[in-house]
């Protein structure tokens, strides 16, 4: 029947979508990119592959060593209103994500976070290979990052939690596993939209700077999630602190910033994909 829509049938772009309400926008050709394979053996060969797991490494490491020194800035004063409080703790891994992204995007995708490349890794956006290489560099940046942050001023490091993070008094593990999982889809979502290549072609009038939404995700996120479990929703970010510290306090609840935030990712892949982009599906009318 004229007028009506279908989805998108196994990736192909077979049967055209209306424009929105309201505009004129003219829209590219767009064609799907495969899926990456699960193995690519020659990337091992490839200094690009190397270059990218250097580039993850070096961008985690600046986004502890920023973001963590911000905390203990914080936590040193003599009150919130003596620093930059809670907000400026948001801004700093925000404003960190916004920067590092854009600086990283163009060689190794400017991932930072284990739970973004499990994500992608679902939505077959890069190979195994990589996404374990990735959240190796990725975690040994965030060991490196706090280590430096611990050196300069260790006993202010080791009073102040270390930037570690901790379920706060209060919460129950299940609100802080909810508070990750919930702030991980977020940010994972927001990424997988704002790189969607065929948002780009469709909405080309509009020009959209990736790294800005996703770095306004992470304040968001971290603005409703830092009285509950100080925000991890990044795996790597919790575990340098995690290494740095090393007190009771940061190993105790620690498997939550690895299961949220996996769980999260692997949710706003399922949604992204199946919901969003309808991929696998072809509904009938």
């Amino acid at each position: 029947m004229e007028g009506k829509e279908e989805d998108v049938r196994l990736g192909l772009n077979k049967f055209p979508e209306k424009q929105p309400l309201g505009t004129s926008a003219q829209t590219k050709d767009y064609k799907e990119p495969p899926p990456a394979p699960l193995f690519e053996p020659g990337e091992l060969q490839s200094w690009s592959f190397w270059r990218a797991g250097i580039a993850e490494f070096m961008a985690t490491f600046l986004f502890l060593y920023i973001t963590v020194l911000t905390v203990m800035g914080v936590k040193r004063a003599p009150n919130m209103c003596a620093s930059v409080g809670i907000q400026g703790i948001a801004w700093a891994f925000g404003g960190m994500i916004f920067a590092l992204v854009y600086c990283t995007a163009g060689i190794s995708g400017g991932h930072i976070n284990p739970a973004v490349t499990f994500g992608l890794l679902l939505g077959r956006k890069l190979s195994l290979t990589r996404a374990i290489f990735y959240m190796i560099m990725q975690c040994l940046g965030a060991i490196c990052g706090a280590g430096v942050v611990k050196g300069f001023q260790p006993s202010i490091y080791e009073m102040n939690g270390g930037g570690a993070n901790v379920v706060s008094h209060g919460y129950t593990k299940g609100d802080g596993l909810g508070a990750e999982i919930v702030g991980t889809f977020v940010l994972v979502y927001t990424v997988f939209s704002a790189t969607d290549a065929k948002r780009s072609a469709r909405d080309s009038h509009v020009p959209i700077l990736a790294p800005l939404p996703i770095g306004f995700a992470v304040f968001l996120v971290h603005l409703a999630t830092i009285p509950i479990t100080g925000t991890g929703i990044n795996p790597a970010r919790s575990l340098g602190a995690a290494i740095i510290y090393n007190r009771d306090q940061a190993w105790d609840h620690h498997w939550i910033f690895w299961v949220g935030p996996f769980i999260g990712a692997a949710l706003a892949a399922l949604y992204h994909q199946i919901v969003i982009r309808a991929i696998p599906f072809k509904s009938r009318s």
